[in-house]
């Protein structure tokens, strides 16, 4: 079995995904759009996950490669049904590539924060065995604001509504943070983008803060990231 990732930044990789494909025997090619390299025929794999970045899903003149990719999320989710799963710019392109709309949020979501599922959640695939409410890494200042035709809304906080969505039978969005490991908000922290809008949302110092709430939190995120793809790889077919 062989997945396909789309990244836009290096530093935004799988994280414990990585680990988690690496157990069970799961290959993996990541393609490094921002930096131009092109897209392969999406017949020669089994899923497609699309990761985060600090560009915004509407920055097609800036960033032209976003076109093909967002041509490519509809192929694999109209066109193939291959199961498909984005987290955070990767939840927002799912959405903008399929009819649904991104805008931009009053006030950035950054930082460990609650997360609700809701009643459409509790009973998708995607979320089962993981608790009602739950805390997660954000870091984003856009928001999927309506899901595309055929799409449902799958858990909320209470700056933004649709953190988490599945669109047709096996393609899932979700806005927050699952794949981090304890190198993660270091790592991001040395980003520009995301070092100023970290310290606009929560002020100077706040990078140490979240470095320690990560810490102290990352078993139950960990545990949370398994059981998501291992419910992922149920939902879509591809255990067996």
């Amino acid at each position: 079995m062989k997945f396909l990732v789309f990244q836009h930044i290096a530093i935004e990789h799988p994280g414990i995904f990585r680990d988690l494909m690496a157990e069970r025997g799961i290959a993996w090619d990541a393609i490094e759009l921002d930096e131009g390299e092109a897209i392969p025929p999406l017949e020669d794999y089994d899923a497609l996950i699309v990761m985060g970045g600090p560009m915004d899903v509407f920055d097609e003149a800036e960033l032209p490669w976003l076109i093909p990719e967002k041509a490519a999320i509809r192929e694999a989710v109209r066109e193939r049904q291959m199961p498909y799963l984005g987290f955070c710019l990767g939840h927002q392109l799912l959405a903008d590539a399929l009819g649904g709309r991104c805008e931009r949020m009053e006030r950035a979501e950054i930082g460990i924060l609650d997360i609700d599922v809701t009643a459409a959640g509790r009973a998708d695939p995607l979320f089962q065995g993981l608790p009602g409410r739950f805390q997660a890494l954000q870091w984003h200042g856009v928001a999927v604001t309506d899901v595309p035709e055929g799409g449902v809304a799958l858990a909320s906080s209470p700056l933004c509504a649709i953190q988490a969505q599945r669109v047709g039978p096996r393609a899932w969005g979700v806005q927050y943070h699952v794949e981090m490991t304890h190198d993660t908000v270091p790592e991001w922290g040395r980003v520009p983008a995301y070092a100023a809008a970290l310290e606009a949302t929560l002020g100077s110092g706040a990078l140490d803060d979240m470095e320690r709430a990560c810490a102290q939190g990352m078993a139950d995120f960990n545990n949370n990231s398994r059981r998501l793809f291992d419910n992922f790889l149920e939902a879509g077919g591809l255990n067996g």
